[in-house]
């Protein structure tokens, strides 16, 4: 049992140095030129052990997705994990956005800079075009969840479909890499302005719950 165990957790160990290899290697150098020669050679494996792990670097380029997006490579959906859970049983839809933008901050400093990697793969790889699509459709899928939550809070000043589509649009860490990373504001900053933009665009009274003024900040 002890050997089995330790053969399990040797080869999560292996799983996890290939992709945390690939993930800096498809930001750092793109997605095209990264090799799986590259990778093996970054994760200090040989190339067949990546093959054998992975078969493709299109199946590789998923598999970072989900751990980046996840933040680690736990078998549990999005919208189903412990934080995400806990901003859904937040009662007061207000704090409960306040949550959301903090956890949407955190989310894109993780995922922005694979996110621009793909995108700028996309004009000539086919795999980063499909792995765009899924990318679009996960999170708009899992979104999908919260707003159906803050819909059944009655709270909304606008259409379920309207808040749906909103929140997936302002957090994709577009918006994040503008005023974060060009602009110069800190993720503080940005997670008040995020939840200040939601609560008026999303709430029947945005001022309802609203924690205490803070100074703006870079």
């Amino acid at each position: 049992m002890y050997r089995s165990s330790r053969r399990s957790e040797q080869a999560r160990e292996t799983r996890m140095r290939i992709l945390n290899s690939a993930h800096d290697l498809f930001v750092t150098q793109g997605y095209g030129r990264t090799t799986i020669v590259d990778i093996a050679a970054a994760a200090g494996v040989s190339k067949e052990s990546v093959y054998a792990i992975f078969t493709n670097k299109a199946t590789l380029l998923a598999r970072v997705w989900d751990i980046t997006i996840g933040g680690d490579d736990d078998d549990v959906v999005f919208h189903e994990r412990p934080l995400i859970a806990a901003i859904r049983r937040e009662p007061d839809l207000g704090r409960r956005l306040d949550m959301q933008a903090r956890m949407a901050t955190a989310v894109a400093r993780r995922i922005t800079p694979f996110v621009l990697a793909v995108r700028g793969a996309a004009a000539t790889e086919p795999a980063a075009v499909e792995m765009l699509a899924t990318m679009d459709r996960q999170r708009y899928e899992g979104l999908g969840h919260m707003s159906r939550d803050a819909a059944a809070t009655g709270r909304l000043a606008i259409s379920e479909s309207e808040c749906h589509d909103l929140i997936w649009a302002t957090s994709d860490g577009t918006l994040w890499q503008r005023l974060v990373v060009e602009r110069g504001w800190s993720d503080e900053r940005y997670a008040r302005y995020l939840a200040r933009m939601w609560r008026a665009a999303l709430l029947d009274d945005p001022a309802d719950g609203v924690p205490d003024a803070q100074p703006p900040g870079r």
